[in-house]
Formats: C-alpha cells, sequence, structure tokens
C-alpha cells in the first residue's frame, strides 16, 4: 500500500496540498494527516477530490518513526522532522519505507510525501 501523507499550515487550501501531492506524481492508495488537522476545510476537500481512505495520525504515533527530513522547526512544534513523512510512514502499515522524501507546495504552505508498506 502506497501512502501520502500531509502536513500543512492554517491557512493552507486544497490547491496547495494538491500541489504537493502532485509534485510527486499522486497514485497514493491512502492518504494520512495528523488527527489535529483532519477536520481543516484544506483536507476534508482534497480527500472529496481524490475519494482515498484517511488515516488520522496521532502525535505520538508521528514522533515514534524516524524521518529522513529534520527540519529544526517542525522538530520544536511536533516532536519529528517532518510532519509529512511520519504521516505516511505510520499510515503505510507494516515494515514502512520512504518512497519519496517530503516535497512543498509552490505556495510553501504544504507538503507531501509517499511511503509504502505492507497492508495491517
Amino acid at each position: 500500500m502506497i501512502v501520502a501523507g500531509f502536513g500543512f499550515r492554517t491557512g493552507a487550501s486544497a490547491k496547495s496540498l494538491k500541489n504537493a501531492y502532485e509534485k510527486l506524481g499522486g497514485g497514493a492508495d491512502a492518504i494520512a494527516v495528523p488527527d489535529d488537522k483532519a477536520g481543516a476545510l484544506c483536507f476534508k476537500q482534497l480527500a472529496a477530490d481524490l475519494d482515498l481512505p484517511v488515516y488520522k495520525i496521532s502525535a505520538a504515533d508521528m514522533q515514534a518513526v524516524e524521518t529522513q527530513t529534520q527540519a529544526p522547526r517542525v522538530i520544536e512544534k511536533r516532536g519529528t522532522g517532518s510532519v509529512a513523512e511520519a504521516c505516511a510512514l505510520v499510515a503505510a502499515g507494516a515494515n514502512p519505507r520512504l518512497i519519496a522524501a517530503r516535497h512543498i507546495s509552490e505556495d510553501r504552505m504544504a507538503t507531501c510525501a509517499l511511503a509504502e508498506g505492507q497492508d495491517l
């Protein structure tokens, strides 16, 4: 299973998220987001547009995985180097591996990363 993980700032639009996702070429089987951001309008619009299963990832689960990207501001705020990478890795299932490190949307409001794993 391939999962697209997302991180985004307050004020991001669905267009921001979709731009970050499309930079990776799309092709995910599911999408993942921090549980505290799952209700954001931009994410709900993206989820409806993509019509993929949504995984809501807890802060503790995000902090438990090693990410390739180590953004100091994100580490300070979220306890992980990349929200997008962490969400993708957690949701990908057993033996996850990052297949695309985070990409940033053109407006710099959203990030997306892809991970692959075995269905649980």
